[in-house]
């Protein structure tokens, strides 16, 4: 330990009651009050602290006068917040909608269009409202989450240390750092536990740890690399030299994935509808030679039935009550949109020590090794006698464990000396004389070869060659050993001669897999996301590990990253070798992001896990970095999601629920998509064939309905995918275009028999829907009660599709959730009693009477049920693809050509499908947007901030956070300092995902991480 207080040789006048006549402007905004160079003395003086820390009534008054250790967020004013979620792509439509029926759709001799008007406002408004309600909510439990993964901070505070959380720190307070903390703070270095560096990289663009020694100042963001060390506080909050800079900066908006999502499926509405407002407007004026008002009308109607205007509401809100639930299960979300991308998982990479085992030493009692006449349980004693009581490292509490009871293991004994582990002699041993004869014995425990070269008495060739044997099985199955030898010392004295070591036993020890492990492993199997591997321990560990869990033991040193594949694996390269091996033995962390990064570039969404400070790196590049429990605070800042709770079985649930929410999404996605084909080719056909119009406040009634309905898909009930899923939006497109069709042909189909048959008039007795005159002032087709049939056939159709996109087998064997079930049921009730008693001239509606409302409810039966096929023809042609890349995956053999050369190609097509612009992509690093298509999508996408806004925690953009914390290994880059590469480290964006739950115990680990 260091202590001592540095004389920086700058005299300064210091006030009485400094910090209450000194204002805050003077103390930091000045050059008179400098701590950086101000001496040790004079800075405690200065600050009115003291090494006892503060009182609680100090805190209390410096709170006040400095305010809170975070960074305040810009706050929205509501109004202008509720007015936001009417300003994005989607609401222009519906806003050019309702200006075309105020202000162009009149002419005829009647007035402006003013109750579709009115109709389209309200629209707005109520999605505007339930969106700022829902988001609101959707935001708050966001917070929640965010709230348990408040930092924390260790401080002095009469003069006891206590966890505190760090936003209560104040300006000289006394913290304590240790390896992988966050600053939390500017401070000044007052005490030094060893050497002590801190990564300070995103601050100064100093790549390497810089070293650090009592009086230097450190800065919030930094993060400690090595040592321990205790801190004063100078700065907090806007008064830290992140909070200065952060007000420097000002506001930065990221664009989020999600967001992109929504452009690309609101690009595609509004092409549709551009389309078929084109052809309307041609067909229409220079083919039928409407009326202007009369074609007005059904251009509000094709620009009205194309929005989905719920679309950014019930996605996002999905995500957030997303987040809510993997909660409930142990894993909390730091970037809320990374379920996603967890949904996507192929790989997962995790460490072994802790995640797949249970980070505990066992001795493994059946195998355990005889060479004397002495029982088992009687060496256990012995090796638990030669072990310490207190203070004990891992070996020694898993002998004691293994015997039982701790006080009963030197019952009867007076300990006269122990010597401790030390790695030259490599065992321990220990001096003892038994109180019911005096006599005095010795015991010694330790490395074999240790132990052997100790042992004189009974050491014969046999002995030797059994012994070795013994061990070199123990390592061949993955064992650690650990000898035993005994002597007796006549003559009573503590340091006299024995009679000689005598070898007793060989101990077999071992980190067992967690009882969950391979059942949990298995199932991962099952749902298409192969585990591997990456540990630091030797490579006969790691495969007996394999071998226990049904990982395989097809492991690689981690040499052969440089080296390339043996020359007899039969892989091709190290590409292939990466993606097809169980694990990897003797890995660093730089061998961690190089393993990462070469599973992207072949197209997986990688999933890792780690927890200690040099496993950021590797835990940024991820396409999801999880922090383990106890992981150090830099592991957790890197991280997407947190455990709270030990073992893999929890991420694998992490993932299966993160299914589940995405499956919910592109559900919906698909089915407001096929709405949009539905409408607009429905309609439109109709009017190019029959000149048929249909009432635009009726597809307002028919739009409002269905949005009240779908915002309670969120709560639904759904079956993950089998596989790994992701946002494949031609896919998506697809699926929805066919049911589009299929569910507007329903509807032609319909019409047709209705107008051109008397089918229903002959078998059900309903009166025939006459061809009106071209005088009327509704002619042709455009019956009041044909169109109340067409309205009742269209909500019933629309609204059911759900039920089909919902479920991946027979939609009645997939049961939705009551809320959903219940909301469509309340929704076409009305729908079918406007329909039947509604007699409004305004919307050229009349009541067509409950027989006709009954031949809808059958006819659209008849048409549902032929849904479920066409679902699974889909199926069956994209579904194979993505099965044989997932079984190509799990197959430890390596890959063929054709497998190779498909595996490109699928790359490519999914690249060009769509969205593979993730969050962090998987070819492994950020692409530039080089379309005309990409860069309308990016722009339209700023506008849906407003709704994703909330999903992000503030540390969310930090594209060079892995580089940040790589330093100089291996090929990875430097990293200089830019604005904002400040802004994402500021005290809240660094620490938002820093520590959940107090450690259970102070853990000091290498500058190298070993898993």
């Amino acid at each position: 330990m260091e202590e001592k207080s540095i004389d920086k040789n700058i005299i300064i006048d210091i006030p009485e009651n400094p910090l209450r006549t000194i204002t805050v402007e003077d103390l930091y905004e000045g050059e008179k009050y400098e701590f950086s160079k101000m001496g040790e003395k004079d800075l405690f003086k200065l600050l009115e602290a003291s090494h006892d820390g503060l009182t609680d009534d100090q805190v209390s008054e410096r709170r006040e006068k400095f305010g809170r250790n975070q960074i305040e967020e810009k706050k929205t004013n509501p109004v202008l917040k509720f007015f936001s979620f009417m300003w994005n792509p989607l609401s222009w439509v519906m806003e050019i909608a309702a200006i075309v029926s105020i202000a162009l759709s009149n002419g005829g001799g009647k007035p402006p269009n003013w109750q579709d008007f009115l109709g389209i406002i309200l629209l707005l408004f109520v999605n505007s409202t339930i969106s700022f309600i829902e988001e609101r909510n959707a935001g708050n439990s966001v917070k929640v989450l965010q709230a348990s993964l408040a930092p924390e901070a260790k401080t002095k505070r009469n003069g006891e240390w206590r966890v505190i959380e760090a936003s209560d720190l104040v300006p000289g307070d006394i913290i304590s750092l240790k390896l992988g903390d966050v600053v939390p703070a500017d401070g000044r270095v007052i005490t030094v536990y060893g050497r002590l560096t801190m990564d300070q990289a995103a601050l100064t663009g100093e790549s390497l740890p810089v070293k650090k020694e009592v009086g230097d100042e450190i800065l919030s963001g930094a993060i400690c690399k090595q040592g321990e060390a205790e801190v004063i506080v100078i700065g907090t909050g806007k008064y830290s030299f992140m909070g200065r800079t952060i007000g420097l900066l000002g506001n930065h908006d990221g664009t989020a994935h999600l967001q992109r999502v929504m452009g690309r499926i609101g690009l595609f509405c509004i092409c549709w509808i551009v389309v078929f407002l084109l052809a309307q407007i041609l067909v229409m004026y220079a083919g039928f030679r409407y009326e202007y008002r009369r074609g007005m009308n059904n251009l509000i109607v094709t620009l009205v039935g194309g929005v989905p205007t719920a679309m950014p509401t019930v996605l996002t809100v999905m995500l957030a009550l997303g987040a809510r639930q993997l909660s409930k299960q142990k894993a909390i979300v730091a970037h809320v949109s990374a379920i996603e991308e967890l949904a996507a998982v192929t790989i997962l990479c995790s460490d072994k020590t802790g995640t797949l085992t249970l980070n505990k030493l066992v001795i493994d009692k059946k195998n355990l090794k005889q060479y004397a006449d002495v029982e088992p349980d009687d060496i256990i004693h012995y090796a638990a006698i030669a072990s310490r009581t207190q203070h004990q490292d891992a070996i020694d509490t898993c002998i004691t464990e293994a015997f039982g009871d701790i006080k009963k293991i030197r019952e009867g004994i007076e300990e006269l000396h122990f010597k401790p582990f030390n790695p030259t002699e490599k065992r321990t041993a220990i001096t003892y004389r038994t109180l019911n004869d005096g006599k005095v014995h010795r015991i010694s425990k330790g490395m074999s070869r240790s132990i052997l070269e100790l042992c004189t008495r009974d050491k014969t060739t046999q002995v030797i060659e059994q012994l070795e044997k013994d061990v070199d099985e123990f390592a061949e199955r993955g064992l650690r050993s650990l000898a035993v030898a005994i002597e007796d010392v006549p003559s009573g004295i503590v340091d006299g001669e024995g009679n000689g070591f005598k070898l007793i036993g060989l101990l077999p020890i071992y980190d067992p897999p967690r009882a969950d492990t391979k059942e949990t492993i298995d199932r991962a199997l099952e749902l298409g996301v192969k585990v591997k591997m990456v540990t630091g321990d030797q490579l006969a560990i790691a495969k007996e590990t394999g071998r226990r869990l049904g990982i395989g033991d097809n492991m690689f040193p981690s040499k052969v990253l440089k080296e390339g594949p043996p020359s007899n694996s039969g892989y091709q390269d190290i590409d292939d070798l990466i993606l097809h091996a169980d694990g990897f033995s003797g890995v660093y962390p730089e061998h961690k992001y190089e393993i990462v990064e070469r599973l992207q570039n072949m197209g997986h969404v990688i999933a890792m896990t780690g927890d200690g400070v040099n496993d950021a790196p590797a835990l940024k590049k991820a396409n999801v970095g999880i922090a383990v429990a106890d992981a150090s605070d830099a592991a957790r800042s890197a991280a997407d999601i947190v455990l709270t709770e030990p073992g893999l079985s929890v991420v694998i649930e992490a993932i299966l629920s993160a299914r589940k929410i995405f499956q919910c999404m592109r559900n919906y996605s698909v089915y407001t998509s096929a709405m949009t084909v539905r409408l607009l080719v429905g309609y439109s056909i109709l009017l190019f064939a029959f000149q048929f119009d249909f009432p635009s406040f009726m597809l307002l009634i028919l739009t409002l309905l269905n949005n009240a309905t779908m915002m309670t898909i969120s709560k639904d009930r759904v079956q993950p995918s089998p596989y790994p899923t992701k946002w494949l939006l031609s896919d998506v497109f697809a699926h929805a275009t066919v049911y589009g069709i299929y569910s507007s042909l329903s509807t032609v189909v319909f019409f047709i028999i209705i107008i051109k048959t008397s089918f229903f008039q002959d078998r059900f007795g309903v009166n025939k829907i006459q061809h009106r005159p071209s005088d009327d002032p509704n002619p042709g087709w455009n019956d009041p009660i044909l169109n109340s049939i067409i309205y009742l056939q269209s909500s019933i159709m629309s609204h059911a599709l759900i039920f089909i996109t919902r479920s991946q087998t027979f939609f009645f064997l997939d049961r939705p959730s009551f809320m959903l079930i219940f909301s469509f049921t309340i929704a076409q009730i009305i729908a079918t009693l406007i329909a039947v008693y509604a007699n409004w001239g305004f919307a050229n509606v009349g009541g067509c009477g409950w027989t006709w409302a009954g031949i809808v409810w059958i006819w659209n039966l008849i048409w549902f049920f032929p849904f479920d096929l066409i679902k699974f023809a889909l199926a069956a042609y994209f579904e194979p693809r993505r099965k044989m890349a997932i079984e190509e995956t799990l197959q430890p053999q390596p890959s063929t050509q054709e497998q190779r050369t498909r595996r490109r190609n699928m790359m490519a097509a999914e690249k060009e499908s769509s969205l593979s612009v993730g969050r962090r992509s998987s070819a492994g690093s950020d692409e530039m947007v080089d379309t005309i298509e990409d860069s309308i999508v990016d722009a339209a996408a700023k506008y849906f901030a407003p709704h994703t806004r909330h999903l992000s925690t503030p540390h969310s953009q930090r594209h060079h956070l892995a580089r940040m914390f790589a330093g100089q290994n291996d090929n990875l880059c430097r990293v200089s300092t830019d604005a904002d590469d400040l802004k994402r480290f500021s005290l809240v964006q660094a620490h938002h995902a820093s520590k959940l739950l107090k450690a259970q115990a102070e853990r000091l680990e290498s500058e190298t991480t070993s898993v």
